[in-house]
């Protein structure tokens, strides 16, 4: 029965990838019988009919090739754990950076500097960002589309979730507002710009074109995270507040209760609602793509193998998140680079790695609405359900987490908004475009180099105050020390 509910979640594959499919679940050795069934198909006169007669019939033949792979099943476990072990861990080139993360862990124990312990954790986390987004892909063929969409973006943001649970743990507020308010603006400026220009300079003799509309309701809840960042900050600098200090931290809970709810909402309406607003523009072209289209977008690895991956890179991204985390305030004094530009440019960029190639990768296929859905999609997530779900725990761990980002912060994003918007409107993309973008990125994050905080510089203030009465009173003394002595 395991086997049949497998096969039944990939009826819209071809014959040919069915069968490549049962071979990788039984075994070489099963090749035999699937060819005995390729057989039975043609003889019958399938090959020639179209598709939804060919999904009628295949089925027919499943019982007994799916008792017949049972069969191969167990004695083949063995094979299947180093064929799955080979296809995650060693096929991809990116993970040659995997030992920089066990390297981070040697040195937070044997040396205690930071600035390596940081920069070790920040590159042997890139590989495992990019794995969990494969294994997150190969979860999603058993899915569906939708669900699939959804596991990707939630899968895709779990290394700035990580990241930012362990920074809230340890009361380093500023770090968690900082990292998510950089993931929004490196999906949005620098993962959607190197979509448009790669895939512009690909495609350059044609303009590449996407679902408008996804992108205007995308663009609109972007805009409502916004307004919740922006009246917690405004409520606090313009000193307008019933209770100083307490107003706004209510007003972001409320305005984080609200906005999980817009977010529930939207995905009520993309899951239950038009499923049309959000197909591609091309899907009726997609639907006739022939076979050697359908073995490309073949499962690697079966249904269990894929939660069984997503539960152990997770677990790995959760042990060196915390020494990232950890390492993030030595690390500034080491390298002298602001704690908010490392929190707002440097981590995003790690999190964001499986992004950027998914992104990239799609609009090189001419395939922008899923390179949207990657980029923007998960801006809206990172904005509407991520910021506003860290508020939520901070309150139950007792911390004062708010959505107060600060003007400086705040501005960038309201920015960001604005300028993706208007790109997204005419519904088309370029590589001058995705110039355009990449450049705004380079000044938000030059930006964020010369930017102080100011909670450090309150802090600093503060602490000035608070000296220099005590270095007046310590010079007379040595002044009427130095009298004395004279005297004497």
């Amino acid at each position: 029965m395991a086997m049949l509910s497998r096969i039944s979640r990939i009826e819209g594959y071809s014959i040919s990838v069915l069968r490549r499919y049962l071979a990788s679940v039984a075994g070489s050795d099963y090749m035999e019988s699937v060819e005995k069934m390729d057989i039975e198909l043609n003889e019958q006169g399938l090959d020639g009919s179209p598709v939804c007669v060919k999904k009628m019939h295949i089925f027919e033949h499943i019982g007994p090739l799916a008792a017949a792979a049972q069969s191969y099943g167990p004695k083949r476990t063995h094979s299947r754990v180093l064929m799955s072990i080979y296809i995650v861990i060693f096929k991809a080139r990116i993970n040659v950076l995997v030992p920089f993360g066990p390297l981070a862990v040697v040195l937070h124990y044997l040396t205690g500097k930071h600035g390596w312990v940081f920069f070790f954790s920040l590159v042997g986390i890139i590989p495992l960002a990019e794995r969990l987004g494969y294994a997150t892909e190969q979860l999603a063929y058993y899915t569906g589309p939708t669900i699939g969409g959804l596991l990707n973006a939630t899968f895709g943001n779990a290394t700035e979730m990580i990241i930012s649970i362990y920074a809230l743990k340890n009361g380093m507020i500023r770090v968690v507002q900082q990292s998510l308010l950089g993931s929004i603006l490196s999906n949005m400026l620098l993962v959607l710009g190197c979509a448009f220009l790669s895939g512009g300079i690909v495609h350059s003799n044609k303009e590449q074109v996407f679902n408008k509309a996804a992108a205007v309701v995308n663009s609109g809840l972007l805009l409502m995270a916004v307004m919740g960042l922006m009246f917690p900050a405004v409520l606090h600098f313009t000193h307008s507040e019933v209770q100083y200090g307490k107003s706004e931290v209510s007003l972001s809970r409320f305005s984080s209760c609200v906005m999980l709810v817009a977010y529930a909402s939207y995905l009520f309406f993309q899951l239950k609602g038009r499923h049309n607003l959000y197909s591609p523009i091309d899907e009726e072209e997609n639907q006739n793509d022939d076979v050697d289209s359908d073995e490309e977008d073949a499962p690697e690895i079966t249904l269990w193998e894929s939660i069984a991956w997503l539960a152990v890179l997770t677990a790995w991204v959760s042990i060196l998140s915390g020494y990232l985390v950890d390492a993030i305030e030595g690390a500034s004094e080491a390298m002298s680079m602001p704690v908010a530009f490392i929190s707002v440019i440097l981590l995003p960029i790690v999190g964001n790695a499986a992004e950027h190639a998914s992104a990239i990768m799609f609009a090189m296929k001419d395939k922008l609405d899923i390179t949207l859905g990657v980029a923007i999609g998960s801006s809206t997530q990172i904005s509407m359900f991520l910021i506003p779900f860290c508020v939520v725990i901070g309150w139950i761990m007792g911390k004062e987490m708010d959505l107060n980002f600060q003007l400086f912060e705040t501005a960038s994003l309201f920015i960001t908004v604005l300028v993706v918007a208007f790109m997204l409107q005419e519904g088309t993309a370029n590589y001058f475009k995705g110039m355009m973008l990449i450049l705004c990125y380079l000044i938000v994050a030059a930006s964020f180099f010369e930017h102080i905080d100011p909670t450090v510089s309150l802090f600093v203030s503060s602490l000035c105050i608070k000296t220099e009465p005590n270095l007046r009173h310590g010079t007379n003394l040595l002044r009427s020390s130095k009298n004395n002595m004279g005297n004497d």
